[in-house]
């Protein structure tokens, strides 16, 4: 299995800096079965995924490569925060999204779940992620949900989410 990490325009990055993860074997992937396929550069197949090396070489995910949203000119991957707030004690789960803003080109939308009897709120929220991550990537807003709408395999529907706050 060969793995390396491409920018935007097929450069291979260095270690530490996130690119596109692309992935090959000696079974290549021949296509869907309704057509179609992902981008290949150098005989390796996109995975869909973005992520980085780190200095002994381990693969990091930091989301997929179609939720990056850039906010402020930095780039987010909604996967970060959702992950971090769903470890906050007073939270069952969360997702996030990047939704436009005219001023931000994207701002982060957070939508959270509470444990039972949880007091939390969205300022909470904020100063828990801005404590343990970039200023940038805390989101600009929290909406407090009774469950995350997901389709019957268990995905969460972001679109869904989307459609209903905007």
């Amino acid at each position: 299995m060969k793995v390396k990490l491409y920018d935007e325009n097929g450069n291979e990055v260095p270690k530490g800096e996130v690119g596109r993860i692309f992935v090959g074997n000696t079974f290549p992937f021949e296509g869907y079965t309704g057509g179609g396929g992902k981008q290949i550069i150098d005989g390796l197949m996109s995975s869909g995924d973005v992520g980085y090396f780190d200095e002994h070489g381990l693969l990091y995910v930091s989301g997929r490569d179609d939720e990056m949203i850039v906010s402020g000119g930095e780039n987010v991957f909604p996967a970060e925060i959702e992950d971090l707030i769903s470890g906050h004690p007073e939270v069952i789960e969360a997702t996030a999204l990047g939704v436009e803003d005219k001023d931000w080109g994207h701002r982060l939308r957070a939508f959270v779940v509470k444990a039972e009897g949880a007091t939390i709120d969205e300022a909470a929220i904020k100063e828990y992620v801005k404590a343990n991550l970039a200023r940038y990537k805390v989101p600009r807003e929290v909406i407090f949900i009774e469950e995350l709408p997901r389709n019957p395999t268990g995905k969460i529907l972001k679109r869904e989410l989307r459609e209903m706050f905007d």
